[in-house]
């Protein structure tokens, strides 16, 4: 069963349980990868790694606005961006640790030769990296991490 598949039943079901913190999170994931599928000129039907793709952005959002909710005092409205987070994390495959993070960079610096070079070779670096993180870090993270071994 693909992802895209799972999530349908998973939306049926927490339907079934009147369960609705998880219905509608998982309505608007489904709405996301609807979306997704017709945004170009011919309608696609996503794989499933382009369905984890949509997730890890919709992961993004509601961790941003969750934040942006604390700064701004609105602790009930952070509590339910959470709470949708926490539904969406269930289907994304485990997040590396701070640690698992460095290493892969410092590995990709070391194979790039890039520990001289500076800023200059971010891009060679996070070229190497982002597809052994892709669905398993935030972006941010892996690029501060870069950032930090390259000495900016």
């Amino acid at each position: 069963m693909g992802l895209k598949d799972q999530l349908r039943t998973d939306l049926t079901t927490a339907m079934k349980a009147r369960d609705k913190e998880t219905s509608g999170t998982l309505r608007m994931i489904m709405t996301a990868i609807g979306a997704a599928e017709v945004a170009g000129k011919d309608r696609v039907e996503l794989s499933d790694e382009q369905v984890l793709a949509v997730l890890t952005t919709e992961a993004k959002k509601r961790r941003e606005a969750a934040a942006a909710f604390d700064e701004g005092g609105r602790a009930d409205m952070a509590d339910k961006e959470r709470s949708e987070l926490a539904v969406i994390v269930t289907y994304l495959p485990e997040q590396l640790t701070e640690d698992e993070i460095a290493k892969i960079v410092a590995d990709a610096v070391e194979k790039t030769g890039a520990a001289g070079e500076g800023m200059r070779a971010m891009g060679k670096v996070m070229g190497l990296v982002q597809p052994q993180v892709k669905g398993r870090a935030d972006g941010s993270i892996v690029a501060a991490e870069v950032k930090k071994q390259l000495g900016s």
